[in-house]
């Protein structure tokens, strides 16, 4: 493969290469927008043998701003550290996806918190009755956090 600049991370890189519609996904843009990143050299690619681009993991990162983890298990760490002094941490009584939304009923302490979420949060948490999860308090809103 041809690179674009060479260090040692490169050869990090090559093994976390994303393929430029896998890097729109996560990204949440769509494929003509990362070519056109690509072309002003807003994200940085390598190229195949082929003249295909990839996105490094590490670019994506960046934009995601999960640059404080090197690996994933790093990255859900740094997720934990959120900035809230208020987390509660308790076991989820209900989780009722309806529609766009989900209401979570966590069990703290005796008593309940529930929140609501949008039903895409829930899925991708993969919430389930029984789970520890933390309810993150911050201003007037709840967050829920799967530990």
């Amino acid at each position: 493969m041809r690179r674009s600049g060479k260090s040692r991370s490169d050869e990090q890189d090559a093994r976390e290469l994303l393929h430029l519609r896998d890097a729109a996904l996560k990204l949440g843009i769509s494929f003509p927008t990362i070519k056109q990143w690509i072309y002003k050299k807003k994200i940085r690619s390598v190229q195949t043998a082929g003249g295909h681009h990839r996105i490094p993991q590490s670019e994506v990162d960046k934009l995601l701003f999960r640059t404080r983890g090197r690996n994933e298990k790093e990255r859900e760490q740094a997720v934990r550290r959120v900035s809230g002094r208020n987390q509660l941490v308790g076991r989820i009584d209900s989780v009722r996806i309806s529609g766009l939304m989900a209401e979570v009923k966590i069990s703290i302490g005796g008593q309940q918190i529930v929140s609501i979420i949008t039903a895409n949060s829930a899925r991708e948490m993969q919430l389930k009755v029984g789970q520890t999860a933390a309810a993150l308090i911050k201003a007037t809103e709840v967050m829920i956090l799967r530990v």
